[in-house]
C-alpha cells in the first residue's frame, strides 16, 4: 500500500482551448499588474490584446518587464517594490519560466514586506494571497511553472540558484495559449520540449510516483514525443504547439506532486555556475542519468515499459540520443561549455550543491558524492 499523500491537481482554474486569453475578461478585481520578459509581447501584438482583456474587466494596469533568463534576486526585489508601491490584486506573469518564477518571487516580497533577503526565501512560505493572486500565463512549453509550486532565484552577486519549492506558491490560474509559442526560435522550442520530456520521465521513477500522476507522465511522454519535432521543424503549426503546450503543463502536474531526479540535482549547478539554459542542460544530461538510475531493476523496467510506450525498438537512452541529435541539442555539455579546465576546477563544488539539491532525495538511487563526480564528467566528456 502507497503512503497517504495529497495531490494538488493545478491552481482554482486551468483554461485552454481557442482564445483562451479572452479569460481575462472574467477576472474579478481593481488593479492588475503584467510581469513579461521583454520586447516579445509587444512587438506581437500579445500585450495589447492582454492589456484589453483586463481593461475590459476593469482594471488599472501597471508592467514589469525585462526579466532575465535566470531571474536575479536585484530583479526579483526591484518587481516587489513596484508592486508595493501599485499595489495590484492580480499578477498575470506572461512568459517562459523564469518570467513565472520570477513573479512568484515578487509576490512573496510584495505580500511580506519584513522580507527583504533571498535567503528567507525558504519553505514554509508565509501565507499568500491576501492582497493578490496570481495568473500565470506560459510562452513556450516545457518549465511547468504555471501548475508548479517552485521557483528557482539566482543569488545576484554569486549567481549560485536558490530554489523552493511550497504549495502556497501555486497559481490560481493557468491560461494555455498555443499562439503565444508559435513565434518562438527552434532552439528554444527544442529546450524547454526537452524540459517538459524530462520532468515527465523523472516524475515516472521518483521515489514519490504514483498512479494518477503516472497517468499524466505518461500522456506527457506520449504526446511530447509525438509533437516535439513537428513543433521545432512547423514552427507555426498550432495544433503541434497546443499538444506540446498543455503537455508540459500536465507534466507540471505531475511533477510538482511527486518531485524529480537527479536530472535536475545536475542540471541546477551547471547552469548556475557555466550559464547553460535549463531546458538545454536537462536534454544533454537526460540519458546520462536513465543509464545510471537503470542500475535500479524496478527503475530499468520503467525506462523499458516508457520505450515500449513510444513503440520504439530501442533502449530509452538511445531513444532519447536520437531525439536530441534531431532536435540538434549537442550530446555532451562539453560542447556547450568549452572550459575544461574550470569545469575541473569546479567539480567537487558542482557535486557537493547537486548532493545536496532537493530533487536528489526523490531519486531512485541516492549517488555519493564521488558517484556525482563520475556522472558529471560522463555529462561532460561523454562515453
Amino acid at each position: 500500500m502507497l503512503p497517504m499523500r495529497p495531490m494538488k491537481m493545478g491552481g482554482e482554474y486551468l483554461i485552454f482551448g481557442e482564445n483562451s486569453l479572452k479569460y481575462l475578461s472574467e477576472l474579478e478585481g481593481y488593479k492588475a499588474i503584467i510581469v513579461h520578459d521583454g520586447n516579445f509581447l509587444k512587438e506581437s501584438g500579445y500585450y495589447h490584446e492582454i492589456e484589453s482583456y483586463l481593461i475590459k474587466a476593469g482594471f488599472e494596469i501597471d508592467e514589469f518587464s525585462g526579466i532575465e533568463s535566470d531571474p536575479s534576486f536585484d530583479t526579483v526585489m526591484k518587481g516587489a517594490n513596484q508592486m508595493k508601491k501599485f499595489e495590484p490584486d492580480w499578477i498575470i506573469a506572461v512568459g517562459g519560466g523564469s518570467v513565472m518564477d520570477a513573479a512568484k518571487a515578487m509576490w512573496i516580497y510584495y505580500e511580506h514586506p519584513e522580507m527583504t533577503e533571498l535567503n528567507q526565501l525558504v519553505k514554509p512560505i508565509p501565507k499568500l494571497r491576501e492582497k493578490a493572486r496570481m495568473c500565470c500565463i506560459p510562452t513556450s512549453s516545457g518549465t511547468g511553472s504555471e501548475v508548479s509550486r517552485s521557483v528557482v532565484i539566482s543569488d545576484t552577486v554569486t549567481h549560485k540558484k536558490n530554489g523552493v519549492g511550497d504549495m502556497e506558491m501555486m497559481p490560481d490560474i493557468a491560461i494555455l495559449e498555443p499562439k503565444l509559442t508559435v513565434s518562438l526560435p527552434k532552439s528554444i522550442t527544442a529546450a524547454t520540449g526537452m524540459d517538459a520530456l524530462t520532468h515527465s520521465i523523472e516524475a515516472r521513477v521518483s521515489s514519490r510516483a504514483n498512479m494518477v500522476a503516472d497517468a499524466l507522465a505518461d500522456k506527457a511522454i506520449i504526446e511530447i514525443y509525438n509533437n516535439i519535432l513537428t513543433a521545432y521543424h512547423e514552427p507555426k503549426n498550432i495544433e503541434a504547439r497546443e499538444k506540446m503546450l498543455v503537455s508540459a503543463t500536465i507534466s507540471g502536474i505531475a511533477f510538482t506532486n511527486v518531485s524529480l531526479g537527479i536530472v535536475h540535482s545536475l542540471s541546477h549547478p551547471i547552469g548556475g555556475e557555466f550559464n547553460v539554459p535549463h531546458g538545454l542542460s536537462n536534454a544533454i544530461i537526460l540519458p546520462y542519468v536513465i543509464e545510471y538510475n537503470s542500475k535500479d531493476e524496478k527503475t530499468k523496467q520503467i525506462y523499458n515499459d516508457i520505450a515500449l510506450m513510444l513503440d520504439e525498438e530501442k533502449s530509452l537512452v538511445e531513444i532519447i540520443h536520437d531525439l536530441n541529435r534531431k532536435l540538434e541539442i549537442p550530446k555532451t555539455l562539453q560542447e556547450f561549455i568549452k572550459d575544461d579546465d574550470k569545469f575541473e576546477e569546479r567539480l567537487e563544488e558542482l557535486s557537493k550543491n547537486a548532493l545536496a539539491d532537493g530533487c536528489t532525495k526523490t531519486n531512485p538511487i541516492i549517488p555519493t558524492l564521488s558517484e556525482f563526480e563520475e556522472l558529471y564528467r560522463k555529462c561532460y566528456y561523454g562515453e
